[in-house]
């Protein structure tokens, strides 16, 4: 099984001869560590989670905010009027039990410890599986870490920047009666902001993912490509529900990046593809 055979490739690596239960408890100290890392960050969140309630969280829900103006002086300046331009809403919510407040604020500093200390929990993975690597292998993945930690905060950074301001402002307009009267949960809008933050972070990893199949053979380019036209459209339907506006800009600001990032994946499994058949030829 590949599982055995990644323990067996460690155990030439490191230092004397290691059982399934020593590797299984090396990586409990990797995920103890981790866990650590998160609970320490999540701690420092807390300290300061009135202001980042009300300076982050809050911050989206704002007609004034950055994004929110910068993308309606973009629209502007393109000749499509107030098209990107966010409509003010009065975002108000609301808690009907006594431990919302209090479960929502745990879940902010886990979430939160987990966003600040991602670079030290991959490098504690990478810490892990580094010794199952050859020494060509280590080469070809320097500054892992480095691009692993960028994907994610890019990701988190358009999920807050522009996603975000998106769904707030189309779900709290959104009306179909005058009588009904929007007033979300505040756990609600966390979840949410959850979701369009560290999801899109981790789904930014899309080329690593990638990467991690073309080389035990799942994926190719060639299978990418074939399906090239397929992914578009469900690219753009997920972007048409991230973003439900009318105006097609809208749609192709969305659409842009997630379509970048299976063009990238394509250019990793052509790659490592081209590597694989060089070394099948040399060993043939």
């Amino acid at each position: 099984m590949a599982v055995f055979d990644f323990f067996n490739r460690r155990k030439t690596e490191t230092q004397g001869e290691m059982t399934f239960i020593d590797h299984l408890e090396e990586l409990r100290w990797h995920l103890v560590r981790s866990v650590i890392a998160v609970v320490v960050c999540a701690v420092g969140v807390m300290i300061f989670s009135s202001e980042i309630v009300e300076d982050v969280l809050m911050a989206p829900t704002r007609a004034d905010f950055v994004s929110a103006r910068w993308l309606c002086t973009m629209g502007q300046s393109i000749g499509i009027g107030d098209a990107l331009c966010f409509t003010a809403v009065d975002a108000k919510f609301l808690e009907n039990t006594m431990t919302g407040q209090f479960l929502a604020y745990f879940t902010l500093g886990f979430m939160g410890g987990f966003v600040i200390a991602f670079p030290y929990i991959f490098w504690e993975f990478w810490r892990f599986v580094k010794p199952a690597l050859s020494e060509k292998e280590r080469k070809k993945t320097r500054g892992v870490i480095f691009w692993v930690s960028l994907l994610f905060f890019s990701g988190v950074a358009f999920g807050y920047f522009i996603l975000t301001p998106f769904m707030v402002n189309f779900y709290f307009n959104f009306k179909l009666s005058s009588q009904i009267v929007i007033m979300p949960s505040f756990s609600d809008y966390l979840e949410n902001l959850i979701y369009t933050t560290v999801g899109i972070g981790v789904l930014f990893q899309m080329p690593l993912l990638v990467m991690v199949l073309a080389r035990i053979g799942i994926v190719t380019a060639k299978f990418l490509r074939k399906y090239r036209r397929h992914a578009l459209v469900i690219i753009v339907i997920a972007a048409a529900i991230i973003t439900p506006s009318t105006d097609p800009f809208s749609l192709t600001l969305v659409t842009i990046p997630l379509y970048l990032l299976f063009e990238a994946s394509i250019m990793v499994a052509a790659r490592i593809n081209k590597q694989q058949e060089k070394a099948a030829k040399e060993w043939s």
